[in-house]
């Protein structure tokens, strides 16, 4: 029986990076760079003002304060996105606002707090002089060109994941595009004779397909692109035809028909497409799994991951095994889902030397974690993953942890969108 990390170790030595691909930068959320980026411009590209106020000489008005404020004649305003026709020379300035371009001349802003516009304003006085009130350096308020990113100098570097803010680098270096590595398309089947799609009437003996829709948003949750199939039915044309469909994505995930009591129908279609290993791994729930890689066309080596046919196990399963692999087909290199310590409230029982993942609700409580599993653990009750935003974790060495005993809880709803590879 494999352990958690040999069966995951195998599964990422079969799981390829995507080719990198132009992606529009909205769609690029999430993706991982596929090269440097090198500025093409300084950001900002000129001197610009950090605050609305009036741009000076700061020699003119090094003497201005409160009480002996230093007149300067007014011979200007300036908003964002204009650009001065006016030198700002001995004696004058130029109101400013932010994000203006700083005009020629002028190597500060006073801000409009520190003048008299106020005062003028309210006794109708004229505003084709001001009076400065605090003496700036020189630079004060001004924002130099290539303050930001320089021309010429890598903005992002290659392999780092990319967030709103690197799309807003991007954008302000006037990409419309970026080169990322593109999201992996994986097929999504479920198997079995007693299962009947949601939106149909629900035969006698029939019930609904979860593990399509709960494993296809973990796909999509982690970055992949789900393509969902439908549900295979217990012989070979049913099989043959979603595998078919499947081969021309990145990855095929299917649900069911990996364990000792399933039909061999389905290890015997699947072991013909390609080289499929049949396993069982040292994890409760989810002990029975298949992986190998299917022929596809052109001679491409599809990764094949077969999943238990319990909810629960197919889930916890995906999470533990799928999900990292997903993320190294996106590019990433930092695959370890978010772990904490948590004190343990009630009790997780280890009844055959596996790894037990309780699904399990963590609340913060001052300077600690507390966790408590979320009832009943059947591989059957769905609802428990529902419940849960973490799955506490009994080690395969012991056979029970208990109440006021530290455990390690993989985070489920942690968000790993800020994370970098």
């Amino acid at each position: 029986m494999l352990s958690v990390e040999q069966a995951r170790e195998k599964i990422l030595a079969l799981a390829p990076v995507m080719e990198a691909e132009d992606t529009p930068l909205l769609d690029a959320l999430g993706l991982v760079l596929a090269e440097d980026v090198v500025s093409p411009l300084d950001i900002p590209h000129w001197d610009n003002s950090a605050m609305d106020g009036y741009a000076v000489r700061a020699e003119d008005v090094r003497s201005a304060g409160s009480r002996s404020p230093v007149v300067i004649r007014v011979i200007g305003r300036l908003a964002a996105g204009q650009v001065a026709t006016q030198v700002v020379q001995t004696g004058t300035a130029i109101r400013i606002m932010t994000g203006a371009p700083m005009p020629l001349g002028a190597d500060a802003v006073v801000p409009f707090e520190d003048t008299d516009e106020l005062a003028r304003k309210a006794t109708n006085g004229s505003l084709g002089e001001i009076g400065i009130l605090v003496a700036p350096s020189r630079g004060n308020n001004v924002r130099p060109r290539g303050e930001d990113v320089a021309k010429g100098v890598v903005a992002l570097p290659k392999g780092i994941v990319l967030r709103p803010g690197e799309l807003g680098v991007l954008a302000s270096l006037g990409y419309a595009t970026v080169k990322a590595v593109r999201r992996p398309v994986v097929a999504i089947i479920a198997t079995g004779d007693e299962l009947t799609t949601p939106g149909g009437p629900l035969g006698e003996g029939k019930i609904y397909d979860s593990n399509s829709f709960s494993i296809a948003g973990l796909v999509k949750r982690y970055g992949g692109v789900p393509r969902v199939l439908g549900v295979a039915r217990d012989n070979q044309a049913s099989l043959y035809t979603l595998l078919e469909e499947g081969l021309s994505a990145d990855m095929l995930i299917t649900s069911a028909g990996v364990s000792k009591g399933d039909y061999d129908i389905v290890k015997d279609v699947l072991a013909e497409r390609g080289e499929i290993a049949f396993w069982s791994v040292r994890m409760r729930p989810a002990r029975p799994l298949a992986f190998g890689t299917l022929r596809g066309q052109g001679g491409r080596r599809i990764p094949h991951l077969g999943l238990p046919g319990n909810p629960v196990s197919a889930m916890v399963a995906f999470e533990e095994l799928g999900r990292p692999a997903i993320l190294k087909m996106l590019g990433r290199t930092r695959l370890d889902k978010p772990t904490i310590e948590a004190v343990l409230e009630d009790t997780i029982v280890n009844h055959d030397g596996r790894r037990v993942y309780a699904r399990a609700v963590v609340t913060r409580r001052g300077d600690a974690y507390y966790v408590r599993t979320t009832g009943p653990q059947g591989s059957n009750i769905l609802t428990s993953m529902a419940q849960a935003n973490g799955l506490a974790i009994c080690p395969e060495d012991m056979p029970q942890v208990g109440p006021g005993q530290r455990v390690q809880v993989r985070m489920l709803d942690w968000d790993e969108e800020g994370e970098r590879s």
